[in-house]
């Protein structure tokens, strides 16, 4: 075979991959977010009162920084799943949910008294987050793990802990529709908190499971 024949075909093999493993990424979100949501269907469920909740800006600013979560952090686990893959801009724009989240902060610091800033941040639901974001992102981690295995991560525990931050917002996502807690001070400390347990859990799963 003639050297320019060789390099299109590899060229070609190699982009049948790419778009082979990219169907396989879609099709793993697709199952995650199937399995989360009937594990939150059983385990949790909306509030009673979501319609009125879902007019105040509060409640819906838990889905903006859980699904800004969901999008950059999937970003980066796409990228961990690629040898000598460059993260560059897609770790910078994770900084992107933080961000939003701490202007919602500053604004609950300067429009609520501080006599109420402690029963905001303690909320009446934290073991509850605690407990049911962890529980519902377990499905969603596996299978994210399973998929990335398919891919050729050289940063295993990177990788592993991409894809528990991604099922951490997964869940943080769902379970937003049920927590009666929409203060940004109680998002800040207790879905990051129970986010950072899969997150942790990821990284040692995926030192594991992804060695290749």
């Amino acid at each position: 075979m003639e050297t320019k024949n060789l390099i299109t075909a590899i060229s070609s093999d190699a982009a049948a991959g790419r778009r082979s493993f990219g169907t396989l990424l879609r099709a793993a979100f697709v199952a995650a977010s199937v399995i989360a949501a009937v594990v939150f269907s059983v385990v949790a469920g909306p509030r009673a009162d979501f319609a009125a909740a879902a007019e105040t800006w509060r409640f819906l600013l838990k889905f903006v920084v859980t699904l800004a979560l969901v999008a950059t952090s999937g970003a980066v686990a796409i990228a961990l799943a690629r040898p000598g893959a460059r993260l560059g801009m897609r770790v910078a724009l994770l900084a992107a949910a933080p961000a939003i989240l701490l202007g919602a902060v500053l604004i609950e610091l300067t429009t609520i008294a501080p006599s109420e800033w402690a029963t905001r941040l303690v909320g009446t639901n934290n073991m509850v987050c605690l407990t049911l974001i962890p529980l519902i992102g377990l499905g969603p981690l596996a299978i994210f793990l399973v998929a990335m295995r398919q891919g050729a991560p050289t940063r295993p525990s990177l990788a592993g802990a991409a894809c528990g931050l991604l099922a951490g917002g997964l869940a943080a996502t769902l379970y937003a529709a049920h927590c009666f807690d929409d203060s940004p001070f109680f998002v800040a400390t207790w879905y990051t908190l129970a986010i950072a347990i899969l997150t942790v859990v990821g990284a040692i799963a995926g030192r594991y499971v992804l060695r290749w």
